[in-house]
């Protein structure tokens, strides 16, 4: 992990203004905090499209990183490392893989209404080099 602050973190205005406008704890500490919870959920719900994606990611492969060399110094393969990344940046599905994929859920669609699929679309896309 890093020492970087998260980029959706309320900034400490907010955080201030959210302390007076908290309940007193007379209603229960947990309750204090669930309603601290709600406030940053409903921020940082709110934030989602001011932050910048390319950002977000880099602190995530920062993340990652950082556990990858805990599992080295820990005596992990290099193989177990590649399923770890690979299990947490799963590669996206080829152009091929998802036309597949969405031939294969309106097969299903044309077979739940009576109609036998015509397989000349999934030959074609078959025929394919894999990307």
């Amino acid at each position: 992990m890093t020492d970087q602050q998260h980029p959706i973190t309320p900034p400490p205005e907010l955080y201030a203004q959210w302390r007076k406008e908290a309940p007193l704890y007379n209603g229960g500490y947990v309750q204090r905090e669930v309603w601290f919870m709600d406030r940053a959920a409903e921020w940082g719900w709110d934030q989602r499209g001011t932050i910048n994606e390319a950002q977000l990611q880099a602190r995530a492969d920062q993340e990652l990183d950082a556990c990858c060399e805990v599992l080295l110094r820990r005596g992990f393969s290099d193989a177990d490392i590649l399923r770890l990344r690979a299990a947490r940046r799963p590669k996206p599905l080829s152009l091929k893989e998802e036309a597949l994929k969405r031939l294969k859920a309106l097969e299903k669609l044309a077979e739940a209404c009576g109609h036998s699929p015509d397989d000349t679309i999934r030959r074609a896309l078959e025929a394919l080099p894999n990307d």
